[in-house]
Order: structure tokens, then C-alpha cells, then sequence
């Protein structure tokens, strides 16, 4: 399956796109534009809780592709997100406990294309990830997940606390990754489990992380303090897999 990243120009355009249903993940707006047509597409992408960015015309030249912009650009997701509900669903089909990756604003799209291909690696049934600061299923990420995209449902949310609280509902515990928090070995990571990964710079979010079960850190023997955001969701994910899988930590001597 291939991915084109949509660029949509063009009032009309634009206004179509958003009616028709397709996701789109960024609009962009001629700053201290007030024309009619352009404050429609805009209580529509507020309707759909899209991202509104306003930019110079210098810049909505640049990234127009026709030359016909009429101070609107519009980036369409790549992909279809899935819903929260059918995350649940694949893990209820497959008869397995939920395994599902929560991503606290990952802002790089290698970044988070390299974590949808650990979390279907890993078995994960879905990934979540929040509609605002973040990056979006672009064809970057698409081509970064290595094919993951096909087979990992995403799912995409306005507000990751709340649908964390709608999560434990369904007797889901949370574990976010965090420098201060107990070594990943000695947590109890079994059962029905959703990983939090934070941002590349800040980490998890202080309301986030005040929302989780525990908080689990990497230990680390060398000279730097912390690992990329990917990469720590890696090595976490492949703990909860050993735990889930009852395969025992390997010790000196056996």
C-alpha cells in the first residue's frame, strides 16, 4: 500500500476536503485573513478539532504546489485513523489481554514511525496518540513505520488524559517511561497495559504521568542520561513482552 502525504489548495478545495470527511491533520491560514469563505473553513476545522497554524503569504508560497492557494493549505492525513474502540476489539479478537501504546506528543514523524513498527513488533494491538502537538500519520511517518501502518491500528484523540481515564475503565493499568521512576525489571507488567511515551525533549507530561500506574525507567551504564524517545519504547516494550510471555530475566549462572 503506498502513501501520498495531500496537500489541498484552494478555498474551495480546502472547504470540500473538510466536508467530505478525510482527516486532516494541519490547516494552514493566511495570517489576519477575515475574507468570508476563509473564516467558514475555519469553524470547520475547529469542528473537527484540527490543527490551525497561521503563516505569512511568503510561506503559504512556498508550500504550495499550484500556485493557487488563496490564503488556505490543507495537509490530509496519509492514513485512516482507527477508533480507541477497534484498538480494544483487535485484542478481544485475538483473545489477548490489551497491549496498547499511548504517545505523549512525539513530535518527530521517524520518531513516530519507528515506534508504530516496535509496537507491531511487540504485539501491540494499537497506538494512541492526541490530534494537538504532535505529529500526525504523514508519508514521512508512513515510510519510518517500515509497512506498520498496514497492520498497527492508530488511533487519534483530543485529549489522552480523559481517554486514559475512559481506559481504566476497562481495567487497563499505565505505565509511563520516566528517568525517576522504578527499574522497568522490578514492576509487575502484566495484564491488560498501556505504554506512555513522552515527548523527545520533556518527556511525559506532568498530568500524564500524575494519571499513571507507575513509572518505570531504563537502567543506563553510560555517559549520557537518557536514550531516544523510539528507542526507549523499545526496550520497555520488549520487558512488558517478556513478562507477558512468562520468559524469565536471564541471571549469572544459569
Amino acid at each position: 500500500m503506498g502513501y501520498t502525504e495531500m496537500t489541498i489548495e484552494g478555498r474551495n478545495a480546502v472547504m470540500e476536503a473538510f466536508r467530505s470527511g478525510k482527516t486532516i491533520d494541519k490547516l494552514y491560514v493566511l495570517d489576519g485573513c477575515q475574507d468570508g469563505p476563509v473564516l467558514s473553513i475555519k469553524r470547520e476545522a475547529k469542528k473537527q478539532d484540527c490543527l490551525i497554524k497561521y503563516v505569512k503569504k511568503e510561506r503559504l508560497d512556498q508550500m504550495s504546489e499550484t500556485g493557487r492557494h488563496q490564503g488556505v493549505i490543507a495537509h490530509a492525513s496519509a492514513y485512516h485513523y482507527a477508533e480507541v474502540q477497534e484498538i480494544l476489539d483487535n485484542a478481544k479478537e485475538k483473545g489477548e489481554e490489551p497491549f496498547l501504546f499511548l504517545l505523549d506528543n512525539i513530535e518527530d514523524p521517524h520518531n513516530l514511525g519507528a515506534i508504530i513498527r516496535t509496537a507491531n513488533l511487540a504485539g501491540a494491538h494499537g497506538v494512541i496518540i492526541p490530534k494537538n502537538r504532535a505529529a500526525g500519520l504523514t508519508a514521512a511517518v508512513a515510510r519510518a513505520s517500515a509497512g506498520a501502518l498496514n497492520y498497527t491500528p492508530v488511533a487519534k484523540v483530543t485529549n489522552l488524559r480523559q481517554t486514559m481515564e475512559e481506559l481504566k475503565k476497562e481495567g487497563i493499568w499505565f505505565v509511563c517511561a520516566d528517568m525517576g521512576g522504578t527499574v522497568m525489571y522490578d514492576l509487575n507488567l502484566k495484564g491488560p497495559i498501556g505504554l506512555i511515551i513522552g515527548n523527545e525533549g520533556e518527556g511525559v507530561g506532568r498530568l500524564i504521568k500524575e494519571n499513571c500506574d507507575m513509572a518505570a525507567s531504563i537502567p543506563m551504564k553510560g555517559n549520557i542520561d537518557s536514550l531516544n524517545a523510539s528507542v526507549a519504547a523499545g526496550v520497555l516494550a520488549y520487558e512488558i513482552v517478556r513478562q507477558r510471555s512468562g520468559i524469565k530475566k536471564y541471571e549469572k549462572g544459569n
